[in-house]
């Protein structure tokens, strides 16, 4: 993390205590949060995450800042107290209110705070094990992006003592949902498939770019139910977010993956251009940003 984090829409040492055990969101995962990619000063697809973090709090009951361009600039400021002009932007709403545990001098419905990190080098690809039963796809908080992340952080954990990178993570049906902080895509030729979000998936920014946010010639992308076996006849896999983009998967419990016909790379392409064309659009609006 770097060294200050925007709490509450101030800019604060990242060692100052800020927060409460008596915020009740805190020490029972009651809120919501994203991860954003900065590149070259611009928080690349806001106005998408904000989108999804308030849908989500609202089915959650978390209270929720009500201007985006009030935070987005504030958040600007983060990045620029950080010089993180291309790093990993963390944003975090929590509910401070409600139940038994609700502690004394919480002034506040809600905290919202934010940090910025180096970005991680994912690499060139991606091992996979898979989990099964990881995701209650017949929740009504299904594909919710909460605070409440225990279960995903333990399927990573156990995936990686494996020897593994990430986890597939199974429905209850036995399909195919997402990864503990990815979505999942299979292409056979020029038709590229990723989960619906009836799988139990979360509604990953990436994905909804690829779904309706850019056309790459000749590549149809849609979704379907899948299961295993689906990723084993696959010509490509790959998973998508925020940080990773597009990222080829070589092997699923330690039997590889062809990588066929090339959709992943043509997409890769479509992103890239997508993602350039978004970033100067934001530089032009915004004006000149000093970034050395």
């Amino acid at each position: 993390m770097h060294p200050h984090v925007l709490h509450n829409g101030q800019i604060r040492e990242s060692s100052e205590r800020l927060l409460t055990p008596g915020q009740v969101g805190l020490l029972n995962g009651w809120g919501v949060f994203t991860t954003l990619r900065v590149l070259d000063g611009v928080l690349f697809a806001f106005e998408r995450h904000w989108a999804r973090m308030r849908k989500d709090a609202a089915r959650l009951e978390v209270p929720f800042p009500a201007d985006p361009a009030a935070i987005e600039e504030q958040l600007l400021d983060l990045v620029a107290a950080n010089r993180a002009y291309n790093a990993t932007l963390r944003f975090v709403v929590v509910r401070n209110r409600g139940g038994i545990w609700e502690g004394p001098g919480v002034e506040r419905d809600y905290d919202w705070i934010a940090f910025t990190a180096p970005l991680h080098p994912w690499g060139t690809g991606v091992s996979l094990a898979i989990e099964s039963g990881a995701r209650h796809a017949a929740s009504p908080l299904a594909g919710a992006k909460m605070l409440s992340w225990a279960f995903n952080l333990l399927w990573l954990e156990r995936a990686r003592r494996r020897g593994f990178d990430e986890a597939i993570l199974l429905n209850e049906r036995g399909e195919v949902a997402e990864c503990t902080s990815a979505n999942i895509f299979i292409a056979a030729g020029n038709r590229v498939w990723t989960p619906p979000l009836g799988s139990g998936c979360l509604p990953g920014v990436t994905r909804e770019i690829l779904l309706t946010g850019l056309s790459a010639p000749g590549i149809e992308v849609g979704e379907k139910p899948m299961f295993p076996a689906d990723l084993e006849a696959a010509g490509e896999v790959f998973i998508t977010s925020t940080t990773r983009e597009l990222l080829p998967v070589v092997s699923i419990e330690g039997r590889p993956v062809r990588r066929e016909g090339g959709a992943r790379q043509q997409l890769q392409a479509a992103f890239s251009k997508y993602v350039d064309e978004y970033i100067r659009r934001a530089a032009r609006a915004a004006g000149p940003v000093l970034t050395g």
